[in-house]
């Protein structure tokens, strides 16, 4: 796709572990917050002209989480096919979010990304950023062995998109953005249990499979080796310095 940017930005790698979603989210906030303030400051000095001097931030934050649906701001909540008991009943969270994007889940052997970034120092272009996203997973799991693609109009990565009864999502994706500050992100599946995507329709779209790197290769894959790979994608992609 090309270089994006001129000037080589930072991100900042960060892995939370395994954290539940309320406190990520949480986290997340206070990280865009931050970036928000100092543009918000910038302007009432009349120096927001020149977003590459602000002191803003860029992260790349991985986790964990134990088992969560949440539903996007436009999603439908007929999505979810469980009531509240059997959620309570099956031990899984769940939350209405600020993201786009319908309903997903998130849980172990999962690998969720969060980029926290300032659109001013790379592109202002949402659907680019979107795109980017998805290379950097396509060409994630392209080290693999495994073609991944596009499913138009369907924001995320999906294998065989393009054969009736056989496309099968691997990675959701799902954004806010504010003040060209990003955050929420991606949620590629490695060794999930895709069990628990049974109990939705995901991301609102009839009749396509969930799949996960383990159902495609037929080995359990460390997840640390796949976070790598992403890490290497993402700075290719965004022409940035990953620390």
């Amino acid at each position: 796709m090309g270089k994006i940017n001129i000037v080589k930005q930072q991100v900042q790698v960060k892995d939370w572990g395994i954290v539940d979603y309320r406190t990520a989210w949480d986290r997340q906030e206070e990280l865009l917050n931050a970036n928000v303030a100092i543009k918000t400051k910038a302007r009432q000095e009349g120096i927001d002209h020149e977003p590459l001097m602000l002191p803003t931030e860029n992260h790349l934050v991985f986790c964990e989480h134990p088992p969560v649906y949440t539903l996007g701001k436009s999603g439908d909540i007929s999505n979810v096919l469980l009531s509240d008991e059997q959620l309570a009943e099956k031990g899984i969270a769940f939350f209405h979010t600020n993201r786009g994007g319908d309903i997903t889940f998130h849980g172990p052997g999962q690998i969720v990304g969060y980029p926290i970034l300032d659109l001013e120092k790379f592109k202002t272009d949402i659907g680019l950023y979107l795109r980017n996203v998805e290379e950097v997973i396509i060409r994630t799991i392209a080290a693999y062995g495994i073609k991944g693609e596009r499913s138009v109009g369907e924001t995320g990565v999906w294998i065989d998109a393009g054969i009736k009864g056989r496309e099968r999502k691997i990675c959701a994706i799902g954004v806010r953005c504010s003040r060209w500050v990003t955050m929420h992100g991606f949620a590629i599946n490695i060794n999930t249990d895709l069990g628990y995507f049974g109990n939705i329709i995901p991301c609102g779209i009839q009749d396509k499979l969930v799949t996960s790197l383990q159902q495609e290769l037929g080995r359990m894959i460390p997840l640390e080796e796949v976070k790598e790979k992403i890490v290497t994608g993402f700075a290719e992609i965004f022409n940035c310095e990953m620390v």
